[in-house]
């Protein structure tokens, strides 16, 4: 049975060894290093992981450490949202946010053409770039071929970014499949339709990628999970798994609570009673900021397969 002990301090910490300390704190510090594990053992079993995630984790710094897991090839499908394509573009574009504080005066952000994502600001014009730039490349896209989906379309775009903390050019250098059910949910939707206002014989064919996110794996592969957040992202990764067979792993991390029905907030145990996840699987939900508790996991997960030869 193991027992809490207490947290100290010693000289010169490092992450690794914080994180086996926090283990034996209790509460979500015990479930986080028990996702460490998790992830561990989904690494080593050969498992295919979906790494699954919300727009706001690549509005915020986490964007490169996404990307440098692609590098690392410690993820093999990725499902996202579209402002995470977006604003991973953006930056690829050297556009830069900034970091304010929660409550500031909205209107006279407004007014300043500031969009606030949390304490995170963007500038209206970052997205004005975006715009001629996606233009651009929708358009480049279309001259080769009228009918893309949209896993095509990011590896294409990715090939043109020369950003190295870039997810799409880490993607497209490593295929790795980029997921986006609902692309038309922002900006770079709009521009879509646009470019179809001109060219109606253009086609994001979002059906045929649904048949490439359920025929990533198969009943015989082992399959592992990890998602930050909720939302469509982490429902059509969940879908391809069950359709076959169900997830052997999965690690959960969000702020949201199981007893609002969301996505967002079901747990890897209410997963289960789906046949999303199987009765036997290696799980963990962990609640928390997902911009502290998942680099303080992956970090322990990446010292841990350095140290055993597993990445370089």
């Amino acid at each position: 049975m193991k027992k809490v002990k207490d947290l100290r301090w010693k000289k010169s910490m490092k992450v690794n060894d914080l994180v086996d300390d926090l283990g034996n704190v209790g509460f979500q510090a015990s479930v986080m290093k028990k996702a460490v594990d998790v992830i561990l053992r989904m690494k080593k079993s050969g498992a295919k992981i979906y790494f699954t995630y919300t727009s706001n984790m690549v509005t915020s710094g986490l964007r490169g450490f996404f990307a440098q897991l692609i590098e690392l090839k410690i993820i093999d499908v990725i499902v996202t949202t579209v402002g995470g394509i977006e604003e991973d573009i953006m930056k690829a574009k050297g556009e830069e946010f900034i970091i304010g504080n929660f409550k500031p005066d909205d209107v006279e952000l407004y007014e300043k053409g500031v969009n606030r994502v949390g304490n995170l600001f963007i500038r209206n014009e970052s997205y004005l770039k975006f715009e001629d730039s996606i233009g651009k490349m929708l358009l480049k896209a279309y001259k080769q071929k009228p009918r893309w989906t949209p896993s095509e379309l990011f590896n294409e775009i990715g090939k043109e970014l020369k950003d190295k903390n870039s997810i799409l050019y880490q993607a497209a250098k490593n295929n790795i499949p980029i997921f986006c059910p609902g692309i038309t949910d922002g900006a770079f939707g709009f521009h879509l339709f646009m470019l179809q206002q001109k060219h109606n014989d253009f086609v994001i064919d979002v059906v045929k990628d649904f048949e490439n996110i359920l025929f990533s794996t198969s009943h015989d592969e082992k399959k592992g999970l990890i998602s930050l957040g909720g939302s469509i992202s982490k429902h059509h990764a969940i879908l391809s798994c069950l359709l076959n067979g169900g997830l052997d792993y999965a690690v959960y991390l969000t702020t949201a609570r199981s007893t609002s029905g969301s996505m967002s907030g079901a747990t890897t145990e209410e997963a289960k009673s789906w046949g999303k996840v199987k009765d036997d699987s290696d799980v963990s939900t962990v609640i928390g900021d997902v911009t502290f508790t998942f680099p303080l996991i992956m970090i322990k997960v990446l010292e841990e397969l350095k140290f055993e030869g597993i990445i370089k």
